[in-house]
């Protein structure tokens, strides 16, 4: 029966995004430009208007290949952004962006469903972020 129900509900999310992608051309620039932007920039370079007010410097954003010989991050990026894995004893810079989706989710898609749409939001996010590297 659960095995059932999971499958019921996979079925139903990737229905649903795949009309979510058809109606929104990209996914992973609106996930970037809502969660992302106000503090790494529009553009990706660290200059987001809330930037100023942080009491450390904001990275750009595209230069991660560049730092790392030409190939992008895609894994660590996407750990990173996540957040949910990482040991921060005290917080970290970043907001844990896995549990602030997974949070939005649960209600609607329960404890599995939750997982799918938050993997789903974070692997956009990260493919848009490989997408601006220069």
């Amino acid at each position: 029966m659960k095995t059932r129900k999971l499958l019921t509900l996979t079925a139903a999310f990737l229905a649903a995004m795949t009309l979510g992608a058809m109606a929104q051309e990209d996914p992973g620039k609106t996930e970037y430009m809502t969660a992302c932007a106000v503090c790494h920039g529009e553009s990706g370079l660290g200059n987001g208007p809330f930037a100023a007010l942080m009491s450390i410097e904001v990275p750009g954003l595209t230069g991660l290949a560049a730092a790392n010989d030409g190939a992008f991050p895609f894994l660590d990026v996407l750990m990173i952004v996540d957040g949910r894995t990482g040991v921060r004893g005290h917080g970290g810079p970043m907001p844990v962006w896995g549990d602030r989706y997974e949070q939005a989710a649960l209600e609607q898609a329960g404890v599995y469903g939750a997982e799918l749409i938050v993997r789903g939001r974070l692997l956009a996010l990260v493919e848009y972020l490989e997408s601006i590297q220069q």
